[in-house]
C-alpha cells in the first residue's frame, strides 16, 4: 500500500490527493503547482526531487538562458557550488570538513542544486547560509542571505558573556533588540561590561559609580 503523501510539498508542488496506482504498484499523485497548474506525478519522482514543478521552473530557466545540462561553469552560482563542496571535503578546514559538515547526496549533482537555488530566490548578490550551523548543506537547512548577514552569523563571531550566559553579538542583538554595531562598539571600543552592553538602551548614558 502506498504511503500517503497528501498535503506534503515537493519543490513548487503540493500534493492534493492520489490519482491512481499503475499495474506495477507505483502510486501517482495529483499535485498543484505554485503557478496554479495541476500535474500528475509519480511518488518516486516527487521524493527523489526529479520533478519539482509542473514544468514552469524549467521554462523560467530556459527563459533566463539557463540550460539544464548545464552551461553554468562560468557563473557565480556554479562557483558557489564548487566552494561549498570544496570546504566540506577539506578535512583541514576546521569549520566545515574538519568537523564533519557535508553536502547532501542530492546536491552532489549541480543541476539539482541549481534548481533549488533558483526556486529559493538566488541572485548574484546573495550567498548560501546554513540555518543550523552544526547541520549539513541540504535543502531544508539552507537559505540565501547577504554577505553582511553571513558575516554576522559566523560561528567564530565575537562572543560576550553577560549574567552567566555566553552568546555571539548577533544572538545578543536578536534577543535584546539592541543593534549589533552598538553592542560591538560598547565592548570593543568603550570597554563596557557584557551586562552593560546588552541591557542599556541605545542613546541612554552609562552610569559609572565612583569609589568611596
Amino acid at each position: 500500500m502506498a504511503v500517503n503523501i497528501g498535503g506534503l510539498r515537493f519543490g513548487r508542488l503540493e500534493v492534493i490527493e492520489m490519482s491512481h496506482v499503475d499495474k506495477s504498484g507505483k502510486a501517482f499523485w495529483i499535485c498543484k503547482c505554485d503557478c496554479g497548474n495541476k500535474k500528475i506525478v509519480s511518488g518516486d519522482k516527487l521524493r527523489s526531487g526529479k520533478t519539482k514543478s509542473c514544468g514552469c521552473l524549467q521554462a523560467e530557466l530556459r527563459k533566463n538562458g539557463i540550460r539544464k545540462t548545464h552551461g553554468m561553469t562560468k557563473t557565480r552560482l556554479y562557483t558557489e557550488w564548487c566552494n561549498m563542496r570544496s570546504r566540506c571535503r577539506n578535512v583541514n578546514n576546521k569549520n566545515y570538513g574538519g568537523r564533519g559538515i557535508s553536502v547532501c547526496d542530492e546536491w552532489e549533482k549541480f543541476e539539482n542544486f541549481m534548481l533549488w537555488a533558483i526556486s529559493n530566490g538566488y541572485n548574484d548578490n546573495l550567498t548560501i547560509e546554513r540555518i543550523d550551523v552544526d547541520g549539513n548543506y541540504e535543502p531544508d537547512n539552507c537559505k540565501w542571505i547577504t554577505p553582511k548577514e553571513q558575516h554576522l552569523n559566523r560561528t567564530d563571531s565575537h562572543k560576550i558573556t553577560a549574567f552567566g550566559e555566553t552568546k555571539t553579538i548577533k544572538e545578543w542583538s536578536d534577543s535584546t533588540g539592541i543593534g549589533y554595531d552598538t553592542i560591538e562598539r560598547r565592548v570593543n571600543a568603550y570597554n563596557w561590561s557584557g551586562e552593560e552592553a546588552v541591557t542599556i538602551p541605545p542613546h541612554r548614558k552609562r552610569v559609572v559609580l565612583s569609589g568611596c
